[in-house]
């Protein structure tokens, strides 16, 4: 099985050009610095130096309406988590909890959860152990 365990995220939107802007922000600040955004859909890739990597894409169905799934973005420290959180605010990031500790999840599990601004709801974590279901 190779280390990375996912290849991409397919996410739909409701309107691309906002969501365009709003991840072209936040994306990079999590580690998809590189734009591979076409007319149809939105794109950004994590650099691989020149080998394929992963990548988040988005694409517009005006019909789309976001549930409670959750996408999750690992983030080594908690200062990575903070400055996610920054850009976050900035780019428009709604219904922002955090950052702090969530003990519910794990004693030491520091995340910001938000939604982009059609709903998707996504979050930045830092966690040194295993997360701890009650």
């Amino acid at each position: 099985m190779p280390r990375d365990l996912f290849d991409h995220i397919d996410l739909r939107v409701r309107n691309r050009a906002r969501a365009q802007e709003f991840f072209a922000k936040v994306l990079p600040a999590i580690g998809f610095a590189l734009d591979k955004s076409a007319e149809e859909w939105g794109a950004f890739e994590k650099d691989g130096a020149g080998k394929p990597s992963e990548f988040f894409g988005f694409t517009e169905d005006i019909n789309h309406r976001p549930n409670d799934t959750r996408i999750a973005f690992w983030a080594k420290t908690r200062e990575q988590v903070d400055h996610v959180a920054q850009v976050v605010r900035e780019a428009g990031g709604r219904n922002l909890e955090g950052p702090k500790i969530w003990p519910e999840y794990s004693p030491d599990y520091y995340a910001l959860f938000f939604e982009d601004p059609d709903g998707n709801k996504l979050e930045i974590c830092c966690r040194g152990s295993v997360v701890v279901a009650e």
